[in-house]
């Protein structure tokens, strides 16, 4: 139990402080990115308005008649979803949000995906 308390409070930790560095604009809003234990949440944000540019989730129709999870074939595929939408609402380049978790796996594929679709990190 007390283990399971330490990693919960190290997550919030590093999402506060990476969340300190990290402030997206209206030129170069901040993508970010969450992973549930079925789907994966990706959102480009414009922090100094507080409005959401562009939103895409493995929950989207089109995403889940391709069977989208929260995997890395899912991570690459709605990488390049999400580049192609944000590309289409005039989003070029982002900072990228990783919201604590370590920059390898799912992360890492979903980033390198988006990069590949034409986002500039």
């Amino acid at each position: 139990m007390k283990n399971t308390i330490l990693k919960a409070e190290l997550l919030q930790k590093r999402r506060w402080r990476i969340r300190k560095k990290v402030k997206g604009t209206s030129a170069r809003p901040r993508l970010a990115v969450k992973f549930s234990g079925k789907n994966i949440y990706a959102q480009a944000i414009n922090d100094d308005s507080a409005t959401t540019l562009v939103f895409l989730s493995s929950l989207d129709p089109a995403l889940r008649k391709q069977k989208v999870a929260a995997n890395l074939a899912g991570a690459k595929s709605l990488g390049l979803a999400f580049a192609a939408k944000a590309k289409a609402a005039g989003v070029e380049s982002v900072v990228f949000d990783r919201a604590g978790a370590p920059y390898h796996g799912k992360v890492k594929v979903f980033a390198d995906a988006a990069r590949e679709g034409g986002l500039s990190f």
